[in-house]
Protein backbone atom coordinates (compact mmCIF):
# COMPACT_ATOMS: atom_id res chain seq x y z
CA UNK A 1 0.00 0.00 0.00
CA UNK A 2 0.95 3.67 0.03
CA UNK A 3 4.30 5.29 1.31
CA UNK A 4 4.72 8.18 3.62
CA UNK A 5 7.40 10.40 4.75
CA UNK A 6 7.10 10.51 8.55
CA UNK A 7 9.76 13.45 8.97
CA UNK A 8 10.28 15.35 12.18
CA UNK A 9 10.08 18.88 11.55
CA UNK A 10 12.78 21.64 12.96
CA UNK A 11 11.64 24.32 15.14
CA UNK A 12 12.25 26.93 11.87
CA UNK A 13 9.84 25.21 9.57
CA UNK A 14 6.96 25.20 12.11
CA UNK A 15 4.06 27.91 12.11
CA UNK A 16 4.65 31.10 14.09
CA UNK A 17 1.85 32.01 16.39
CA UNK A 18 -1.47 33.61 14.03
CA UNK A 19 -2.35 37.10 14.39
CA UNK A 20 -5.09 37.27 16.97
CA UNK A 21 -3.93 33.37 18.49
CA UNK A 22 -3.38 32.58 21.39
CA UNK A 23 0.31 32.35 22.47
CA UNK A 24 0.07 29.59 25.04
CA UNK A 25 -2.47 27.37 23.09
CA UNK A 26 0.07 27.36 20.30
CA UNK A 27 3.06 26.59 22.41
CA UNK A 28 1.36 24.11 24.03
CA UNK A 29 0.19 22.42 20.76
CA UNK A 30 3.60 22.72 19.64
CA UNK A 31 5.17 21.09 22.60
CA UNK A 32 2.88 17.71 22.23
CA UNK A 33 3.95 17.88 18.64
CA UNK A 34 7.50 17.80 19.52
CA UNK A 35 7.28 15.14 22.18
CA UNK A 36 5.20 12.96 19.26
CA UNK A 37 8.27 13.77 17.18
CA UNK A 38 10.61 12.34 19.46
CA UNK A 39 8.81 8.89 20.26
CA UNK A 40 6.24 10.30 22.43
CA UNK A 41 8.73 10.79 25.91
CA UNK A 42 11.19 13.72 26.42
CA UNK A 43 12.33 15.64 29.25
CA UNK A 44 12.31 19.01 30.16
CA UNK A 45 15.56 20.34 28.64
CA UNK A 46 15.07 18.39 25.19
CA UNK A 47 11.86 20.57 24.76
CA UNK A 48 13.94 23.67 25.93
CA UNK A 49 16.52 22.77 23.59
CA UNK A 50 14.24 22.09 20.55
CA UNK A 51 11.30 24.78 21.14
CA UNK A 52 13.43 27.69 22.16
CA UNK A 53 11.30 28.17 25.27
CA UNK A 54 12.64 28.50 28.59
CA UNK A 55 12.34 25.98 31.17
CA UNK A 56 10.09 27.78 33.53
CA UNK A 57 7.50 28.58 30.38
CA UNK A 58 7.78 24.89 29.15
CA UNK A 59 7.32 23.33 33.21
CA UNK A 60 4.29 25.52 33.20
CA UNK A 61 2.92 24.44 29.84
CA UNK A 62 3.39 21.05 30.95
CA UNK A 63 2.10 21.40 34.33
CA UNK A 64 -1.22 22.24 32.74
CA UNK A 65 -1.08 19.67 30.16
CA UNK A 66 -0.31 16.68 32.83
CA UNK A 67 -3.43 17.84 34.68
CA UNK A 68 -5.47 17.83 31.43
CA UNK A 69 -4.41 14.38 31.27
CA UNK A 70 -3.08 14.62 27.54
CA UNK A 71 0.55 14.24 29.23
CA UNK A 72 1.85 12.22 31.77
CA UNK A 73 4.93 12.61 34.14
CA UNK A 74 6.78 9.21 34.30
CA UNK A 75 8.76 7.95 37.17
CA UNK A 76 11.87 8.92 35.62
CA UNK A 77 10.68 12.81 35.50
CA UNK A 78 10.25 12.48 31.99
CA UNK A 79 6.97 13.37 30.40
CA UNK A 80 5.10 11.36 27.82
CA UNK A 81 2.11 12.00 25.56
CA UNK A 82 -1.60 10.79 27.64
CA UNK A 83 -4.17 8.72 27.35
CA UNK A 84 -6.85 11.07 26.94
CA UNK A 85 -4.99 11.86 23.47
CA UNK A 86 -6.18 8.44 22.26
CA UNK A 87 -9.95 9.54 21.84
CA UNK A 88 -9.00 13.03 20.01
CA UNK A 89 -6.87 10.85 17.35
CA UNK A 90 -9.65 7.94 16.94
CA UNK A 91 -12.59 10.79 16.54
CA UNK A 92 -9.35 12.70 14.11
CA UNK A 93 -9.06 9.23 12.40
CA UNK A 94 -12.39 8.42 11.30
CA UNK A 95 -13.05 12.27 10.15
CA UNK A 96 -10.03 11.93 8.11
CA UNK A 97 -11.14 8.98 6.48
CA UNK A 98 -15.15 10.97 6.08
CA UNK A 99 -13.25 13.71 4.26
CA UNK A 100 -11.42 10.82 2.02
CA UNK A 101 -14.14 8.56 0.68
CA UNK A 102 -15.11 11.09 -2.27
CA UNK A 103 -11.60 10.49 -3.53
CA UNK A 104 -11.61 6.79 -2.71
CA UNK A 105 -14.81 6.44 -4.66
CA UNK A 106 -13.12 8.17 -8.09
CA UNK A 107 -10.54 5.70 -7.20
CA UNK A 108 -13.08 2.83 -7.68
CA UNK A 109 -15.03 4.24 -10.46
CA UNK A 110 -11.64 4.87 -12.36
CA UNK A 111 -9.14 1.43 -11.56
CA UNK A 112 -12.37 -0.72 -10.81
CA UNK A 113 -10.84 -2.28 -7.59
CA UNK A 114 -11.07 -1.31 -3.91
CA UNK A 115 -9.84 1.73 -2.47
CA UNK A 116 -8.05 2.26 0.80
CA UNK A 117 -6.64 5.06 3.35
CA UNK A 118 -4.68 4.43 6.02
CA UNK A 119 -2.46 5.41 8.58
CA UNK A 120 0.66 5.02 9.94
CA UNK A 121 0.12 4.66 13.62
CA UNK A 122 2.89 4.36 16.13
CA UNK A 123 4.26 1.10 14.58
CA UNK A 124 0.94 -0.27 12.65
CA UNK A 125 -0.79 0.60 9.88
CA UNK A 126 -4.42 1.31 10.64
CA UNK A 127 -6.71 1.44 8.21
CA UNK A 128 -9.53 4.79 8.16
CA UNK A 129 -11.55 4.39 5.27
CA UNK A 130 -12.28 2.07 2.62
CA UNK A 131 -14.86 1.85 -0.71
CA UNK A 132 -15.35 -1.14 -2.46
CA UNK A 133 -14.84 -2.47 -6.02
CA UNK A 134 -18.41 -3.19 -7.85
CA UNK A 135 -17.09 -6.27 -8.84
CA UNK A 136 -18.45 -9.38 -7.49
CA UNK A 137 -14.93 -10.86 -6.61
CA UNK A 138 -13.54 -7.95 -4.91
CA UNK A 139 -11.51 -7.09 -1.80
CA UNK A 140 -12.60 -6.38 2.05
CA UNK A 141 -10.17 -4.43 4.44
CA UNK A 142 -12.50 -4.07 7.64
CA UNK A 143 -12.16 -0.02 8.53
CA UNK A 144 -9.76 -0.10 12.09
CA UNK A 145 -7.74 -3.27 10.86
CA UNK A 146 -4.13 -3.13 11.97
CA UNK A 147 -1.46 -4.56 10.45
CA UNK A 148 2.14 -4.64 10.76
CA UNK A 149 4.01 -2.61 7.96
CA UNK A 150 6.44 -5.04 6.02
CA UNK A 151 3.37 -7.13 4.60
CA UNK A 152 1.57 -4.20 2.65
CA UNK A 153 2.09 -1.60 0.30
CA UNK A 154 0.98 1.29 2.22
CA UNK A 155 3.08 0.08 4.93
CA UNK A 156 6.31 0.59 2.20
CA UNK A 157 4.50 3.86 0.99
CA UNK A 158 4.53 5.28 4.61
CA UNK A 159 7.93 4.29 5.33
CA UNK A 160 9.56 4.70 2.05
CA UNK A 161 11.61 8.09 3.08
CA UNK A 162 11.96 7.22 6.93
CA UNK A 163 15.77 7.27 7.71
CA UNK A 164 16.91 3.50 7.14
CA UNK A 165 17.86 3.53 11.22
CA UNK A 166 14.39 4.19 12.08
CA UNK A 167 12.66 1.69 10.22
CA UNK A 168 15.34 -1.17 11.39
CA UNK A 169 14.42 -0.30 14.85
CA UNK A 170 10.31 -0.38 13.70
CA UNK A 171 10.79 -3.66 12.23
CA UNK A 172 13.23 -4.82 15.39
CA UNK A 173 9.97 -3.97 17.67
CA UNK A 174 6.84 -5.30 15.61
CA UNK A 175 9.30 -8.53 14.12
CA UNK A 176 8.94 -9.74 10.34
CA UNK A 177 6.17 -12.14 10.74
CA UNK A 178 5.55 -14.34 7.22
CA UNK A 179 1.74 -13.60 6.36
CA UNK A 180 2.22 -15.73 3.57
CA UNK A 181 5.37 -17.50 1.10
CA UNK A 182 6.02 -14.04 -0.51
CA UNK A 183 6.14 -11.64 2.68
CA UNK A 184 9.57 -9.75 3.16
CA UNK A 185 11.14 -11.16 6.06
CA UNK A 186 14.67 -9.55 6.81
CA UNK A 187 15.30 -5.90 7.32
CA UNK A 188 17.71 -5.81 4.48
CA UNK A 189 14.79 -6.92 1.81
CA UNK A 190 12.50 -4.41 3.13
CA UNK A 191 15.05 -1.67 2.72
CA UNK A 192 15.39 -2.27 -0.49
CA UNK A 193 11.64 -2.92 -1.13
CA UNK A 194 11.68 1.20 0.07
CA UNK A 195 14.77 1.91 -2.36
CA UNK A 196 12.61 0.59 -5.05
CA UNK A 197 9.15 2.89 -3.85
CA UNK A 198 11.17 5.83 -3.67
CA UNK A 199 12.53 5.14 -7.38
CA UNK A 200 9.37 4.37 -8.89
CA UNK A 201 7.11 6.83 -6.73
CA UNK A 202 4.25 3.51 -6.05
CA UNK A 203 4.51 1.02 -3.58
CA UNK A 204 3.43 -2.40 -4.29
CA UNK A 205 2.20 -5.50 -2.28
CA UNK A 206 2.39 -8.50 -4.63
CA UNK A 207 0.63 -11.37 -2.56
CA UNK A 208 2.50 -10.64 0.37
CA UNK A 209 -0.37 -9.94 2.47
CA UNK A 210 -2.46 -12.49 1.08
CA UNK A 211 -1.90 -14.79 -1.40
CA UNK A 212 -4.21 -13.64 -4.90
CA UNK A 213 -4.38 -10.13 -3.76
CA UNK A 214 -2.49 -6.92 -5.40
CA UNK A 215 -2.17 -3.85 -3.97
CA UNK A 216 -0.90 -0.36 -5.29
CA UNK A 217 -0.04 2.38 -3.30
CA UNK A 218 0.97 5.81 -2.79
CA UNK A 219 1.39 8.75 0.13
CA UNK A 220 -0.33 11.78 0.53
CA UNK A 221 1.69 14.45 0.10
CA UNK A 222 2.17 16.63 3.00
CA UNK A 223 -0.73 15.13 4.84
CA UNK A 224 -1.31 16.53 8.50
CA UNK A 225 -0.59 12.62 9.45
CA UNK A 226 1.71 9.94 7.57
CA UNK A 227 -1.35 8.96 5.54
CA UNK A 228 -1.86 6.68 2.19
CA UNK A 229 -4.09 5.50 -0.30
CA UNK A 230 -4.04 2.31 -1.96
CA UNK A 231 -5.96 0.08 -4.44
CA UNK A 232 -6.21 -3.83 -4.03
CA UNK A 233 -8.08 -6.41 -5.95
CA UNK A 234 -6.98 -10.24 -7.24
CA UNK A 235 -3.78 -10.69 -8.70
CA UNK A 236 -5.32 -11.45 -12.30
CA UNK A 237 -7.03 -7.87 -12.52
CA UNK A 238 -4.60 -5.82 -10.79
CA UNK A 239 -1.65 -6.92 -13.22
CA UNK A 240 1.79 -5.37 -14.45
CA UNK A 241 -0.15 -4.28 -17.59
CA UNK A 242 -2.56 -2.04 -15.57
CA UNK A 243 -0.12 -0.67 -13.10
CA UNK A 244 0.79 1.88 -15.81
CA UNK A 245 -2.22 3.08 -15.93
CA UNK A 246 -3.42 2.95 -12.21
CA UNK A 247 -0.09 4.55 -10.91
CA UNK A 248 -1.23 8.08 -12.32
CA UNK A 249 -4.39 7.73 -11.49
CA UNK A 250 -3.22 7.09 -7.57
CA UNK A 251 -0.74 9.90 -8.06
CA UNK A 252 -3.53 12.47 -8.82
CA UNK A 253 -6.06 11.56 -6.25
CA UNK A 254 -3.74 11.80 -3.68
CA UNK A 255 -2.43 15.35 -4.96
CA UNK A 256 -5.77 16.42 -5.05
CA UNK A 257 -6.69 14.88 -1.31
CA UNK A 258 -3.83 16.15 -0.13
CA UNK A 259 -4.96 19.82 -1.09
CA UNK A 260 -8.02 19.29 0.33
CA UNK A 261 -6.92 18.51 3.68
CA UNK A 262 -5.11 21.45 4.11
CA UNK A 263 -8.02 23.62 2.98
CA UNK A 264 -9.18 22.07 6.04
CA UNK A 265 -6.65 23.45 7.90
CA UNK A 266 -6.34 27.00 6.89
CA UNK A 267 -3.51 28.99 7.90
Amino acid sequence: MPTSSASTTDASSRPTAASGGVQSLERAFDLLERMADAGGEVGLSELSAASGLPLPTIHRLMRTLVACGYVRQQPNRRYALGPRLIRLGESASRLLGTWARPYLTRLVEETGETANMALLDGDEIVYVAQVPSKHSMRMFTEVGRRVLPHSTGVGKALLAYTPADEVRALLARTGMPAATEKTITTPEGFLDALDQVRSLGYAVDDNEQEIGVRCLAVSIPNSPTAAAISISGPAGRVTEAVTERFVPILQGVAAELSVALANQNPA
